[in-house]
């Protein structure tokens, strides 16, 4: 079935570059890994995707406004985010061939040099696990140094939240209320693939819900179900999609609660990344 299922991936990776869905991002200079663009169909689907998701979102309902934030922000905000010193996953190198495998998916990687065989499993040696931290840097002004240090943002979120104040009043509303935007994020991922399910650059549609907290639990509920439907309205096949919560271990910091909309992939169950946001949490 692994095998079947790995045909029929090349077979679609394959399809959308003919049609002009997706081609491999500066493919004359040998391209760059896992970075994609859209092609005159692509661009016209993810269009239409994202006018689908903010109809949906914000012209549809009354207790929803729109925002487009910058995407470098002044820095403090990803360190009061917990960003810069959170905002990681676990790596490690193989010692042979020196491809490095995030330390929490080895179950679900394969060595490059044999693919049939696991990283460590093909007579490599693994390093121990360090911290990675997924920000892009990039410095801001003339003067390469640690003073001019900026990041691109890692998700849409943090805009949202530095503009709580002014759209509070701007708008004149109050909780319950949301604050949707759509944007392009950045992540430094260890091992990006599985085509456009995983990239370095994406597209994000996010919507942040802000509520009393005696209310939370009802709303929780509410937006899970609102965004499974949203799917399901798009087209989408109920019985190749699931909510997963997630388990204590899992949830950030931040979050009391945190589930992912799946979708039965190919390669397996995942997270709807390359679509909007699916994942809620309070």
């Amino acid at each position: 079935m692994a095998k079947q299922d790995t045909t029929f991936m090349d077979t679609i990776v394959s399809l959308c570059k003919r049609r002009g869905f997706i081609y491999p991002a500066s493919e004359i200079y040998g391209g760059i890994a896992n970075t994609y663009d859209y092609g005159p169909l692509g661009v016209e689907l993810l269009r239409r995707v994202k006018d689908a998701w903010w109809s949906a979102m914000v012209i549809e309902r009354d207790d929803v406004v729109g925002l487009d934030s910058a995407i470098i922000q002044n820095p403090q905000t990803w360190v009061t985010s917990g960003h810069v010193g959170g905002f990681s996953d676990p790596m490690v190198d193989c010692k042979k061939c020196k491809a490095r495998f995030r330390a929490d998916k080895l179950d679900s990687a394969s060595c490059p040099e044999r693919p049939s065989k696991r990283p460590g499993e093909c007579g490599g040696e693994l390093t121990e696990p360090r911290a990675f931290n997924l920000m892009f840097k990039t410095t801001i002004g003339p003067v390469e140094d640690s003073g001019a240090i900026a990041y691109l943002r890692p998700e849409t979120a943090q805009g949202i939240f530095l503009n709580f104040k002014n759209v509070l009043e701007s708008s004149r509303l109050k909780p319950p209320f949301g604050i949707a935007q759509i944007g392009k994020s950045f992540r430094n991922e260890i091992t990006p693939g599985n085509f456009v399910f995983r990239t370095r650059e994406f597209e994000q549609a996010e919507m942040e819900f802000f509520v009393p907290p005696a209310e939370e639990p009802q709303w929780y509920a509410h937006w899970k179900q609102a965004r499974f439907d949203w799917y399901v309205n798009l087209g989408i096949d109920p019985a190749k999609l699931r909510i997963r919560e997630h388990d204590r271990e899992e949830l950030a910091h931040y979050s009391t609660a945190t589930a992912d909309i799946e979708y039965l992939y190919p390669f397996g169950w995942g997270e709807l990344r390359a679509s909007p946001a699916a994942r809620t949490s309070i």
